[in-house]
């Protein structure tokens, strides 16, 4: 055998595999010291700090579904406004029958809402009755009063254009909406659900006709997602009943006009409120996280003391 053949093999044995010297001198996870090895060089003990799904949340399928309801119902809640403003355009309903509808509705809903506040917020100052009186008479008057210019508002505007326009503020509505913390709604999502309702309300023939729309509108999408954040946090059983119970009325409400519609209301209700939970839940069996010492890395101590 050559001689430098020989010098070679003398070397890889001391230095050992990927040319790391043997045990006299240990590897150390750190950047400040020099040491004898490569730059990528890591030891055997590289993936005993593996750690794998850490941190995953566990759903369960019922869960999902409870708070998919939230999504169901104001799907529903907007097939019913459609269903109450074709039966005003079709003259099946009256605007007179739907104020006094909206306003008993309000009056409920307020009664409950102020119950569930007080049992959960008793030692805060609530709110007064007569700060909640203001707001709504202030309200009402100004869309009584501009209900005229709203009605001619889209007069120059074709509509196709204006249902389209609904259509397109209603699916903002839809996708936007905070179903996590929808108490206040989020002002995108309400916007968007009440410029649709303007635009929808203008193709009524009169004025009150327009009143009476953007008064349900308000309630629809305003007021009820407070009180039904109330009935989650406070009511969980009712919260369940509730939502059923409004996904059941805008199925039924909209296939009183539209068979079709309903078949594809029931369609959506069911694959939002029971096929997606289900597929959440399958699919994070198949989550495969890994984390380990080539993550990122993380300061848990409490710095703030350096920012005095």
């Amino acid at each position: 055998m050559p001689a430098h053949r020989s010098a070679y093999v003398l070397v890889v044995r001391v230095m050992g595999p990927d040319s790391a010297p043997g045990p006299a001198v240990p590897w150390q996870k750190v950047l400040w010291e020099h040491q004898p090895y490569p730059d990528n060089y890591v030891d055997q003990r590289f993936l005993e700090e593996l750690r794998r799904n850490e941190g995953i949340r566990q759903y369960h399928y019922w869960a999902v579904v409870r708070e998919a309801g939230f999504v169901g119902q104001q799907l529903s809640c907007v097939a019913i406004f459609i269903t109450l403003w074709l039966y005003m355009e079709q003259g099946l309903l009256s605007p007179e029958k739907l104020l006094l509808t909206t306003l008993v509705c309000a009056l409920l809903g307020y009664g409950l809402h102020q119950a569930l506040t007080f049992q959960v917020e008793s030692g805060c100052e609530p709110r007064t009755h007569l700060a909640d009186l203001q707001s709504a008479t202030l309200f009402l008057s100004f869309t009584f009063g501009f209900s005229p210019v709203l009605k001619t508002l889209t007069e120059s505007v074709s509509t196709d254009t204006v249902y389209a326009m609904s259509a397109v503020m209603l699916l903002a509505h839809l996708v936007s909406f905070p179903y996590a913390q929808p108490s206040p709604p989020g002002s995108l999502s309400l916007n968007a659900a009440l410029f649709a309702s303007v635009c929808l309300a203008s193709r009524l023939p009169g004025a009150l006709h327009t009143f009476a729309m953007l008064s349900c509108a308000l309630l629809v999408f305003a007021l009820w997602p407070c009180l039904l954040q109330k009935l989650r946090e406070n009511a969980p059983n009712q919260f369940i009943g509730v939502c059923v119970g409004v996904c059941l009325g805008g199925v039924g409400g909209l296939g009183s006009l539209s068979p079709g519609g309903a078949v594809l209301l029931a369609l959506a209700l069911g694959s939002v409120t029971l096929l997606c939970p289900l597929l959440l839940v399958r699919l994070q069996k198949q989550k495969d996280n890994i984390q380990g010492p080539w993550d990122e890395a993380e300061i848990h101590e409490d710095l703030s003391h350096f920012l005095h």
